[in-house]
C-alpha cells in the first residue's frame, strides 16, 4: 500500500497530487518505468530516445530519485536544459508532481538566479541550464555534490551540452557511483550519443500517439521570404475565421517580432468583431517571457512563439501550427570576430516536430510558409552543432579554469570545433590577457572565470578599479545582461530622456542611475517607458556581481562626478574590455571599419544602428557591443564614442604598429599615433 507521507517534506500528499499522479501514469515513459529503474541499475550511462509528448522531461528524473531511494541529504539529481525558461517552468511542474515547494526539494538554477537550496531541506532535485551545469564544473571538476546527472534534449547538440559529454566522459571514469542519463527525442541522435559512450546503453521511448497532420506548403517557389510576419499573421486570420475550434501555434524567430505580430493579431481579429471571428487569447513565447504572460479574453487561444515551443515547452490543445520554416541561430566568424544571431532555416528534423505538434490531441492541419521545393532542396536533414558554429572564446576560458585540457585539439569532442574558431578563441583570450604565451590561465584569467559574463565584459570588469569607476561598470555590466533592459537605449522616447553625447553604454548608466534615484519605483518606470522587470533584474544582476567582485578582492570605486575625468575614466575601462572591437568611420561614405581582428584584409564595413544615440552624430572613433546582420548590412550595436589616441594607453599590446599586416586600419592608426606623438612633444 502506497504511503501518506510525502518522503520529500515529510508532510502528507495533497489531493493535489493524487489527481496529477493519474495524469502521470498515463503517460508513454511511465509504461516503461521498470525496464528504465532496471536499464540504469545495470549501466552507467544509458542513453533514452523518447519522442516528443512521452513524459520524459519531468518523469526521468523523478525515476531517478527513486532509484536511490535515500535520504534528502544524501544527493541532488541534476537535469539539464538548453533554455533557460526551460528549466524554470519543468522546475515548477515537477515540483507540484512531488508535492514540494519550488526553491526547496525541487529547484532551478539559471545565470544570475538560483532558485535551489543547501540548507534545511536541501534540493534533491535541480533543473538548470547545460551552461550552469559546465560553470559548476568550474569549481568542481568532478561534480561530486551529484549522484546523477541527466543530459535533456541533447539532440539539440547546444555548445554546453556537446562540452558537458567530453567532461562527464573523462569524470565518470574516476567516479564509478556517478550515473549519465542522456535524453534525446530522435533515435538517430541517440544512436549517434551511444557510439561516443562507449559501453552505454539505448532505450526507446515512444511518444504519445500522433494523429493524423495534414500539411500545407506556400505556393511560392523560393526559400522562407521576408514578408513570413505577415504571411504568419495572414494565415492565423484565415485559421481563426474558416476553421474549426482548437488553438493555434506560430513559429516565428524572436521577440521583437513575436510581440509585434502578437499586437498585429490581437488588432486584427478585434477589427473583425466577435460574430465574424470569435474572442482569442493570444500569448508570446520566448526565453525572456514573463511566467505570467497572457493577453485578451478568454476563447481560442494563439501562442506565438520562438523554437523554445518545438521541444522545451509542451503546450496542450494544439490543432493548427503555422511554420515560417525558420529560426534565429549564432553564427560566428572567426576571421573577423564577429558573432551575431542570422535568421537561417530551420532543419527537416525539426520541421516535421513542429508539424507533429498540431496532432497531439486529435487531428491536425500545419501550413508552412515555405514551398515544397524549397523544403526538398534547401532544408539542411539535421541542424549544425552549435560548437561547429560558435565562439569557442567563453567556453574555452571554462575549460582552462576546470584544468582538464592539456591540448585543446585532443580534446575529446563529439564533433570537433573548426580549428579557425579555437585559434581565434585563444588568440582573443590572450589579448585579454586571460591566458599567457603558453596557453596557461593568468591571474586576470582566474579572475575572469568567476564572473558569469562574456570575456570581454569579464575583463571590463576586472580592470575597473584601475580606471577608479567600477561601481559604474558594475551598473553597466547588470543593464547589459538583461535583454530588456538593455534595449532601453533602442526605445526612442527613452532615449531621448536619458541619451548621453557619448553613446549608449553611459545611456544605459543614466537609466539604471534614474531607476535607483526613483526607488524602483514601478509607476515611475511606467512613466518613463522603462521596463521595471529588467531594471529590477539588472539591480538584482549587479548585486551579485558586486559580491563576485567583493570575494576576489576587486575594489568598488568611483570618479567624483563633478570631475571631468568621469566618463573619460568609465569609456576608457569599457574600452578595456572591448578594445579588439572597435570602428573607425569612413566620413566620405559614411560607413564604419570595424578593427575586429588583425588580418591582412581590409576591416568589414559596418553601419551604426539605427537606435543608436549616436546615429545623428557619427564620431570618428567608437566601440561596440554586438554586430547584427539585417537586410544584407552589418550594423553595430551598443556604441559609445572613444578617442583613437586611447587604443595605443589601453592596448598597446593589441594596437603595436610594427606587428600590423598592411590594411586600412593601419594606415588609419599610424595618423593617430603620429598625432598623440606631436601632442605629446
Amino acid at each position: 500500500m502506497m504511503s501518506t507521507i510525502n518522503p520529500w517534506n515529510g508532510r502528507p500528499y495533497s489531493t493535489r497530487y493524487y489527481e496529477i499522479l493519474e495524469k502521470r501514469s498515463s503517460l508513454p515513459v511511465w509504461q516503461q518505468k521498470d525496464e528504465f529503474l532496471k536499464l540504469l541499475s545495470q549501466n552507467q550511462t544509458l542513453i533514452l530516445a523518447g519522442e516528443t509528448g512521452s513524459g520524459k522531461t519531468t518523469q526521468i528524473p523523478q525515476f531517478v530519485l527513486e532509484h536511490y531511494s535515500l535520504s534528502p541529504d544524501d544527493f541532488t539529481v541534476a537535469c539539464t536544459q538548453p533554455r533557460r525558461a526551460a528549466a524554470m517552468s519543468v522546475s515548477r511542474r515537477v515540483a507540484e508532481e512531488m508535492d514540494v515547494n519550488v526553491g526547496e526539494e525541487v529547484g532551478y538554477t539559471i545565470r544570475f538566479e538560483d532558485c535551489s537550496s543547501s540548507n534545511g531541506r536541501r534540493t534533491v532535485l535541480k533543473y538548470l541550464t547545460d551552461g550552469m551545469l559546465l560553470r559548476e564544473a568550474m569549481a568542481n571538476r568532478n561534480l561530486e555534490r551529484y549522484r546523477a546527472i541527466v543530459l535533456d534534449e541533447a539532440h539539440e547538440r547546444s555548445l554546453a551540452t556537446d562540452v558537458l559529454f567530453a567532461l562527464l566522459k573523462k569524470v565518470m571514469k574516476q567516479r564509478p557511483d556517478l550515473k549519465l542519463v542522456v535524453m534525446s527525442d530522435t533515435i538517430e541522435a541517440a544512436e549517434l550519443i551511444q557510439g561516443y559512450f562507449d559501453g552505454s546503453a539505448l532505450m526507446k521511448i515512444p511518444g504519445r500517439v500522433i494523429h493524423p497532420v495534414e500539411i500545407f506548403y506556400s505556393t511560392d517557389d523560393h526559400e522562407p521570404g521576408k514578408d513570413y510576419v505577415d504571411s504568419a499573421i495572414h494565415t492565423v486570420l484565415r485559421i481563426h475565421v474558416c476553421e474549426p475550434p482548437g488553438d493555434i501555434l506560430v513559429f516565428l524567430t524572436g521577440e521583437e517580432e513575436i510581440e509585434d505580430a502578437c499586437k498585429k493579431i490581437t488588432e486584427k481579429v478585434s477589427n473583425l468583431g466577435d460574430q465574424v471571428a470569435g474572442p482569442i487569447k493570444v500569448v508570446p513565447l520566448y526565453s525572456a517571457i514573463p511566467q505570467d504572460a497572457e493577453g485578451g479574453p478568454a476563447g481560442r487561444k494563439i501562442f506565438v512563439a520562438t523554437n523554445i515551443a518545438e521541444t522545451s515547452l509542451t503546450i496542450d490543445g494544439i490543432v493548427y501550427v503555422v511554420d515560417s520554416g525558420l529560426s534565429k541561430q549564432n553564427v560566428y566568424d572567426p576571421l573577423n570576430h564577429v558573432e551575431s544571431l542570422k535568421v537561417s532555416p530551420i532543419s527537416k528534423t525539426s520541421a516535421r516536430r513542429r508539424s507533429e505538434l498540431a496532432g497531439r490531441t486529435r487531428p491536425g492541419k500545419c501550413f508552412r510558409l515555405y514551398s515544397k521545393e524549397s523544403f526538398d532542396s534547401t532544408f539542411e536533414s539535421q541542424t549544425i552543432p552549435e560548437i561547429q558554429r560558435s565562439n569557442l572564446t567563453s567556453t574555452i576560458l571554462s575549460l582552462k579554469k576546470i584544468g582538464t585540457m592539456i591540448d585543446l585539439n585532443s580534446f575529446d569532442y563529439m564533433d570537433a570545433p573548426a580549428p579557425d574558431a579555437v585559434k581565434k578563441a585563444l588568440e582573443v583570450l590572450y589579448y585579454l590577457g586571460a591566458i599567457d604565451g603558453e596557453g596557461n590561465l593568468t591571474k586576470t584569467g582566474e579572475m575572469m572565470s568567476e564572473f558569469p559574463l562574456d570575456p570581454q565584459m569579464s575583463k571590463m570588469l576586472v580592470v575597473s578599479p584601475e580606471f577608479n569607476c567600477s561601481s559604474e561598470i558594475l551598473s553597466i555590466c547588470g543593464m547589459l545582461s538583461v535583454p530588456k533592459a538593455e534595449k532601453v537605449a533602442d526605445d526612442h522616447e527613452a532615449g531621448a530622456r536619458f541619451g548621453h553625447i557619448d553613446g549608449d553604454h553611459l545611456t544605459l548608466l543614466n537609466v539604471y542611475h534614474a531607476y535607483k534615484q526613483n526607488k524602483g519605483d514601478p509607476r515611475w518606470c511606467f512613466e518613463n517607458s522603462i521596463n521595471h522587470r529588467s531594471l529590477k533584474l539588472a539591480d538584482s544582476i549587479r548585486q551579485q556581481l558586486a559580491g563576485i567582485m567583493a570575494r576576489l578582492n576587486l575594489r568598488l570605486c568611483s570618479t567624483n562626478f563633478n570631475s571631468v575625468e568621469y566618463y573619460v575614466n568609465i569609456r576608457k575601462a569599457v574600452l578595456a574590455g572591448y578594445f579588439m572591437q572597435v570602428a573607425h568611420l569612413e566620413r566620405r561614405a559614411g560607413h564604419y571599419y570595424c578593427l575586429t581582428m588583425k588580418h591582412k584584409q581590409d576591416d568589414q564595413v559596418a553601419y551604426l544602428h539605427p537606435s543608436s544615440c549616436l546615429d545623428d552624430y557619427k564620431p570618428d572613433w567608437v566601440i561596440y557591443n554586438e554586430c547584427v546582420v539585417s537586410t544584407g548590412k552589418t550594423f553595430i550595436r551598443t556604441v559609445t564614442d572613444i578617442r583613437g589616441e586611447w587604443l595605443f594607453d589601453v592596448a598597446p599590446h593589441y594596437f603595436d604598429l610594427n606587428k600590423f599586416p598592411d590594411c586600412q586600419a593601419k594606415h588609419v592608426l599610424e595618423s593617430v599615433y603620429h598625432y598623440k606623438k606631436k601632442a605629446k612633444a
